[in-house]
């Protein structure tokens, strides 16, 4: 990777939650972790380590560069392997973020993280059925409760993984698994009717999904998934920034974001439509904007009580 490469900065949006079970970064600073997941050739565990070698260690005389080792194992393997570079995010390029244009337009503080956090990527993970799923259950609830029901279902319903993968490591459902999972499970998991009726009309569909990981970030990838009933300009914004490394889909309708927005380029919160007007300057690198956001360390003044978890479990 030349000029560098954060290897957990970059790919942690990929994680739902530190309890994941498809994916485990490695604790402390370590730079390392496992992924399991489904290609057409079957599930893998992917295990990726980053290195860094120096400008002249060995026969390289150039720039310092980001390594990352890659192993793979299972069925999957090749297929895994050969989807690297997107899910690395080898051709996100943020150059014309960079241009003078844009970023005499950017407050400071998204400077100083851009200057932090250069060797930071845009990871497309392709996997739209996975991604698509946890942004589904994601809707209208919180993120904890979101969190737990993907770790519920996937340790239930998907299958270990493959190789010598750390304990609970788990390849998430596939389209055929999702549909077989019993009606009280989803209620267990907490996830109400107009969710699990959304996941199976996309395990339905789990073959035409796969064929969207092919196509390139825009309106008629964006209309394609809202054409399932259930997805929408949300839940299809939140599915593309993993899978396409979209790098300027933004999550309107979001309960957190538009806040965040408001609160760090104006000092107040907005709705959507103010954090529309705020980014509208960076058309095309919105969510680059946004990722340097919250990785400033950014956190908005909490001056009321946090949406509750609501238990759907018995409804």
């Amino acid at each position: 990777m030349p000029g560098g490469y954060d290897l957990r900065s970059s790919l942690s949006i990929l994680q739902h939650g530190i309890q994941d079970p498809s994916m485990q970064f490695d604790p402390g600073r370590a730079a390392g972790c496992w992924m399991a997941f489904t290609t057409d050739d079957g599930p893998v565990s992917l295990r990726l380590d980053a290195r860094r070698r120096i400008s002249g260690e060995g026969n390289d005389s150039g720039p310092d560069e980001g390594l990352v080792q890659v192993r793979a194992y299972g069925p999957g393997a090749a297929d895994a392997l050969a989807a690297v570079p997107g899910l690395l995010g080898l051709h996100d390029d943020w150059t014309g973020l960079d241009d003078a244009d844009l970023t005499d337009r950017l407050p400071r503080f998204i400077l100083r993280a851009r200057r932090s956090h250069r060797d930071v990527r845009l990871p497309a993970a392709g996997r739209v059925l996975d991604f698509a799923v946890i942004a589904v259950l994601g809707q209208k609830i919180t993120g904890l409760e979101a969190k737990r029901a993907w770790h519920y279902l996937v340790s239930r319903f998907g299958t270990p993984a493959p190789g010598p993968a750390p304990a609970g490591l788990t390849v998430p459902p596939t389209g055929e698994q999702w549909r077989r999972v019993p009606s009280w499970h989803w209620h267990r998991a907490g996830v109400d009717h107009s969710r699990s009726t959304t996941i199976l009309r996309l395990a339905q569909r789990a073959s035409a999904l796969r064929r969207l990981a092919a196509l390139p970030c825009g309106d008629d990838l964006t209309s394609r998934l809202m054409s399932v009933p259930g997805i929408g300009p949300w839940t299809a914004a939140e599915t593309t920034q993993r899978t396409h490394g979209d790098p300027d889909a933004i999550s309107v309708g979001d309960f957190h974001l538009a806040k965040d927005v408001g609160w760090a380029f104006t000092g107040e919160a907005v709705d959507d439509a103010g954090m529309v007007r705020i980014l509208e300057p960076w058309a095309g690198h919105r969510q680059r904007v946004v990722r340097l956001m919250y990785l400033s360390g950014f956190r908005r003044p909490r001056f009321a009580p946090r949406l509750a978890p609501a238990d759907h479990r018995f409804h």
